[in-house]
């Protein structure tokens, strides 16, 4: 039963992780219903969030290796930088977009959580989450990859940092964000989810360190992976899935789905 119970959290992790409607929420509504505290087991979330990890690097490995590759031959290969200069501005608006959100989650992540640690309050995410997707219902702006400035990615990078309380989805603030500032549809995606790579990356390599001090059995073991895998593959078809709304203009559809779940907290735990 606990191996099924982990199977179904990793599908759960891998559904949610891209899609605008919070994969933390999601967990802590499941915990809550289902009083179980597995949903708030440290090494399982390492396991599901790397599996839903690689599922993105995966789709987005092309851009990844361009961009790394144009990084450092902008800064090593003096001669050639005009060719470089546009990946490696971007590369910039990756690391300036991602500063607000790890300088919160140094100093604050941790009392957001016990703050927000509430499925009431959880309930109010869920609905500031939908009415956020529901504000850029029609925008579509008109910004491609080299349009994006250093104001829009500080913006963006707020955004994101606010998008550390449950309930409030990642993907979906952000995407917010990058619509509110005019960004194309297929732009804001792209940017969205390369700003997803650091934040997964630092809180990996934390949750991986105090994994390391822990004892797993070879049971327990044989649960996280099965997890982590089928996090990955759902994780995949999810983000296509996404892709495709977003490219639709369907993005408020999920703005619906968060509306339903904020009424349905209200109501169960009033």
């Amino acid at each position: 039963m606990k191996i099924l119970i982990y199977i179904i959290l990793g599908i759960l992790q891998g559904f949610t992780e891209p899609l605008p409607i919070s994969s933390s929420g999601h967990l802590f509504l499941f915990k809550s219903i289902f009083n179980t505290d597995l949903a708030s087991d440290l090494n399982l979330e390492i396991f599901t969030n790397f599996g839903s990890f690689i599922a993105i690097f995966i789709i987005f490995f092309p851009d990844i290796v361009r961009l790394i590759k144009s990084f450092f031959s902008y800064i090593f290969n003096k001669d050639k930088r005009n060719k470089f200069q546009s990946d490696f501005k971007y590369c910039l608006l990756i690391i300036i977009g991602s500063i607000p959100v790890a300088i919160a989650g140094v100093l604050f992540k941790e009392t957001l959580e016990n703050i927000l640690n509430n499925i009431k309050i959880l309930g109010f995410t869920f609905l500031i989450t939908a009415l956020s997707l529901l504000i850029v219902k029609n925008k579509e702006g008109n910004k491609k990859d080299q349009d994006i400035t250093y104001l829009d990615a500080i913006i963006i990078g707020i955004f994101q940092m606010i998008a550390l309380c449950p309930g409030i989805s990642r993907s979906g603030f952000v995407l917010v964000a990058c619509l509110l500032r005019g960004l194309k549809r297929d732009t804001a995606l792209k940017y969205t989810f390369m700003l997803y790579f650091p934040v997964s990356i630092a809180s990996m390599g934390m949750g991986i360190l105090d994994l390391l001090k822990t004892n797993v059995s070879n049971t327990l073991l044989i649960s996280y992976l099965m997890a982590s895998i089928c996090a990955g593959i759902v994780t995949y078809f999810s983000y296509k899935w996404l892709s495709s709304l977003v490219k639709k203009g369907k993005l408020w559809k999920f703005s619906i789905y968060c509306l339903i779940l904020a009424i349905f907290i209200f109501i169960y735990f009033r």
